[in-house]
């Protein structure tokens, strides 16, 4: 089997399959197909039986050169081996390609060549102040109580009067 034929294997009984959200191709198939573009061109005639951690390193160093991000180049490597994993599982690869290719560790902060992302910073309040004026009361209760709780948004958009005790003076 050929890592070109492992690849649309992988695409079209997986990746078609788990990733869509209503009805549509989600985002994450588009950071599949990316991150498994540079295998293709590099090794896709390979035998997938014979891709090992040297090559995955190089496909990692492809994606370095591409300059993306070390977080990002992690992520694609990662799009690599669950591919090898799956190969593994559905028994069209030997097992030790997938166990070779998890000794090849992700790159670390600090220790590579590849560009690490700006950190994100917290809106200013001034901000967040001239955006409530424009949202419907509920969402301008939502964002309050992020600022006040740390919470993420999806964490707001899941909370509900029974996951809140409002018997004291603080509320918990």
């Amino acid at each position: 089997l050929s890592i070109n034929e492992l690849i649309l294997r992988y695409w079209e009984n997986h990746v078609v399959v788990h990733y869509v959200k209503r009805g549509q191709p989600s985002s994450q198939q588009h950071s599949i197909r990316a991150g498994l573009r540079p295998l293709r061109r590099l090794y896709g005639h390979t035998a997938a039986s014979d891709f090992g951690p040297l090559a995955l390193k190089v496909v990692r160093g492809e994606f370095v050169a591409l300059g993306l991000a070390r977080s990002t180049v992690n992520r694609y490597v990662d799009v690599v081996r669950r591919m090898f994993r799956l190969g593994v599982a559905e028994e069209l690869v030997p097992s030790d390609v997938f166990t070779r290719l998890q000794a090849l560790a992700g790159l670390r902060a600090g220790r590579t060549s590849a560009r690490e992302t700006a950190p994100i910073r917290p809106v200013s309040d001034a901000a967040v102040e001239a955006v409530l004026p424009h949202v419907p009361p509920p969402v301008q209760a939502m964002i309050r109580l992020q600022r006040l709780t740390g919470m993420r948004p999806g964490e707001v958009v899941q909370m509900r009067a029974a996951d809140v005790d409002a018997r004291g003076d603080v509320w918990l």
